[in-house]
């Protein structure tokens, strides 16, 4: 079986920084796949590695079973892709860009476009360039849904739109994968929008961290715990194997612990590392809590 994204020890570098260090993982098909990652940590690079447009230091990326940096034009038809924000021709009217679009596409559905598209009741004739940041991302998003491509490659789909559009776009990239065995590999700010959303997800860190792991599996073996410090210094226990990540609450009265343990192995490696603790409790989180626990609020 052909994967719709392989990454092969991949090595990425600008200068002296380190993006990615032997970074490994496969994507497979008929999912949804959520790249997270805090700003800076290499998302779009990732993207622009994935479509040839950037050269890696060192490994390889396959996509549609085709190395990244070799793409041919049969394969290239077959992905869907937003990069960098929804760009679109200004000159071009509403059903302008349909007509433009639907001569590269064998694929293409004409009734996908104008179902998105027809939902901001402007004529066929509206011109792009007057339209604002959020109707033009309609456009692109239809423009990239009507290629019914086998993968679709989302950098931040959410720039733009307001809350019921992106509810709407999202249950249309459900039913996109739906019975098929098509694939989007999507980033978004908008972590709350990915739960509701991704069947797994790859976490990318600024030290080149990687986790790929499905949505429920995570969510269910990532716990916060929460307790009251004995004492009244502020010193916050130290990131280890146990440890993943801790906080002070809003109240800066509590103490939250992120860690895969359970909460019988967390109370035992604080209590071996001197940390009193009052009342552990396991408290439970949004995919959002989650991840600024796994990867930091700074």
């Amino acid at each position: 079986m052909t994967h719709p994204i392989e990454v092969i020890n991949l090595h990425h570098r600008y200068g002296r920084r380190v993006i990615y260090e032997s970074l490994n993982f496969t994507v497979k098909p008929g999912k949804i796949f959520g790249l997270l990652g805090k700003n800076g940590v290499g998302k779009t690079t990732l993207i622009n590695i994935l479509m040839g447009f950037l050269r890696p230091t060192a490994g390889k990326c396959l996509v549609l079973g085709e190395d990244s940096h070799n793409l041919s034009p049969a394969a290239r038809s077959r992905i869907g892709l937003l990069h960098e924000g929804h760009l679109a021709y200004e000159f071009m009217t509403i059903e302008q860009v349909e007509k433009y679009y639907s001569g590269f596409y064998p694929r293409w559905r004409k009734d996908l476009y104008y179902d998105l598209v027809n939902r901001m009741e402007l004529a066929p004739t509206h011109k792009i360039a007057n339209m604002s940041c959020g109707q033009r991302s309609q456009v692109v998003l239809g423009a990239i849904l009507a290629q019914d491509p086998q993968l679709m490659i989302l950098d931040d789909y959410s720039m733009g739109l307001d809350a019921g559009y992106r509810r709407l776009f999202l249950d249309y990239l459900k039913e996109y994968v739906g019975n098929e065995e098509k694939t989007v590999f999507i980033t978004s700010h908008i972590v709350q929008d990915m739960e509701k959303l991704v069947d797994e997800i790859i976490f990318i860190g600024k030290d080149g961290f990687l986790l790929q792991t499905s949505l429920d599996e995570f969510m269910t073996g990532f716990k916060q715990y929460r307790f009251t410090p004995e004492n009244n210094d502020r010193q916050l226990p130290a990131r280890n194997e146990v440890i993943i990540g801790s906080d002070y609450d809003n109240s800066g009265q509590y103490i939250n612990i992120y860690s895969f343990k359970t909460e019988s192995e967390v109370s035992q490696h604080l209590a071996k590392n001197n940390f009193p603790v009052s009342k552990l409790k396991n408290i439970p989180m949004t995919l959002e809590d989650a991840f600024i626990g796994l990867m930091g609020k700074y």
